[in-house]
């Protein structure tokens, strides 16, 4: 558990340093990985807002709990900031995934490698 969270905020991490950099202004949600009542991360530049959960799984399959997917989704619906699941794998460049194109499955949300890395965003269309 302890490793997974270290490795959970390295990536936090890496995407605030990318989007500060690069001239965004970010917010880390207090309680992130702890709660899942808001997205880890906010971004905001000149009028783009996003809320991004980062996760760095080396699955082929990335799946979310249906309570913290849920949450992101009226967490998206409430404030209308655009919610992104951002998943990183070792090795593979950022893929953020908008809530819409998960599959809903019996516990839990999901989508696989391959549909998010063809569906999804790359890092650079946020600049």
């Amino acid at each position: 558990m302890i490793l997974s969270y270290r490795k959970g905020s390295r990536a936090e991490r890496e995407l605030i340093d990318y989007f500060s950099t690069r001239g965004f202004c970010v917010i880390r949600a207090a309680g992130s990985g702890v709660n899942s009542l808001s997205p880890d991360i906010l971004v905001f530049k000149r009028g783009m807002q996003l809320g991004i959960e980062a996760k760095a799984i080396e699955k082929e399959n990335l799946s979310i709990d249906r309570e913290q997917f849920e949450n992101l989704k009226r967490w998206e619906d409430i404030s209308g900031i655009n919610c992104y699941i951002g998943w990183r794998r070792n090795r593979e460049p950022w893929v953020f995934v908008p809530l819409a194109v998960f599959k809903e499955n019996e516990k839990t949300f999901g989508i696989n490698w391959k549909n998010a890395s063809g569906l999804g965003k790359k890092i650079e269309e946020f600049s």
